[in-house]
């Protein structure tokens, strides 16, 4: 059996979503590792063994920048283990690491896959391009292999397995890339995450102003959902990054999501093009949103946004 090492960060203090997607692929191809970042508890462990963990590699860098010191200690062990795979989320601290690793050793990183598997010369992943109309085939064959998987290209499922073995990665010395976190802050949110919801309701240009955002938050509301953005009026300073959903932003799949006044740029599209259902409103019948659309309202977000709001609200 190949052997196979996932990294999985603590979230909230559970294993986070993503990582738990790629133990769900990992675990179809061979003896899995978790490489675990976080304080860790039983529960937490007793969670990666039920998504298909045989072992977890316990990684708890305290008040340290994690990424430094955990692409270190992963380099030393590497070299006596030798596993036959390393699968990162495409995320924050997953992509620091993978890309500090592959500098230690030397090797590429295949990134932004949708699929990966192991081959007879190497590793073969999939890759959405023009937006996810054609699928890329790469290929590495120089060990060892890592890759960085998109969010929601798996789902993640229990397996139904016992509690794994534990043990604990000390973290070296990570020279000049070391630093310690000195504050955090957590970002105050309401409702639903943008990641896991069930429904989101996003804002786009067509909204025509900041202010305007508040009717897209106003049917979130009422439907118990996530609010998104465009990366154009993220970049406009009309809502946080957090909202952003697309190539730079979030990769969402939510069982409905409704495009308010936006038009569909490529860029916005391929980051929740496979929702379940997809629902637009825009007032040019044209606008590619509706390409993608399973249903189309073709109309001006500020005469039918009130009045989806007042029909929910008597609902």
């Amino acid at each position: 059996m190949a052997d196979i090492w996932v990294f999985v960060e603590q979230v909230n203090d559970a294993p986070s979503a993503l990582g738990l997607e790629l133990l769900a692929k990992a675990r179809e191809m061979g003896d899995v590792t978790a490489l675990f970042l976080g304080e860790g508890s039983d529960q937490v462990f007793a969670t990666l063994g039920d998504h298909g963990a045989d072992s977890v590699v316990h990684i708890d860098a305290g008040d340290r920048l994690p990424s430094g010191p955990t692409a270190a200690a992963l380099a030393e062990k590497i070299a006596s283990d030798a596993p036959d795979l390393m699968i990162f989320g495409q995320a924050y601290n997953d992509r620091d690491v993978a890309g500090r690793l592959a500098a230690r050793l030397g090797v590429g990183v295949l990134s932004n896959a949708t699929d990966v598997r192991l081959t007879d010369s190497g590793v073969e992943t999939d890759h959405e391009v023009f937006g996810g109309a054609q699928i890329a085939t790469a290929e590495a064959t120089r060990r060892p292999f890592i890759v960085l998987v998109r969010p929601k290209s798996f789902v993640a499922e229990s397996a139904g397995g016992s509690a794994p073995d534990v043990t604990t990665l000390d973290l070296p010395d990570a020279g000049t890339s070391d630093a310690n976190v000195t504050a955090s802050h957590v970002e105050e949110r309401e409702g639903p995450q943008l990641g896991e919801a069930a429904v989101i309701v996003s804002g786009g240009r067509g909204l025509g102003s900041a202010e305007a955002y508040a009717m897209v938050e106003d049917v979130a509301k009422q439907l118990g959902a996530a609010s998104g953005a465009t990366r154009a009026i993220v970049d406009a300073g009309w809502v946080p990054y957090a909202k952003q959903v697309g190539q730079t932003g979030k990769t969402v799949k939510p069982d409905v999501y409704i495009a308010c006044g936006i038009s569909g740029a490529m860029q916005h599209l391929v980051g929740m093009k496979d929702s379940g259902t997809i629902i637009a409103i825009n007032k040019d019948p044209d606008a590619p949103i509706f390409s993608v659309a399973d249903l189309g309202v073709v109309g001006d977000v500020h005469q039918v946004l009130p009045k989806l709001v007042e029909a929910l609200q008597t609902r």
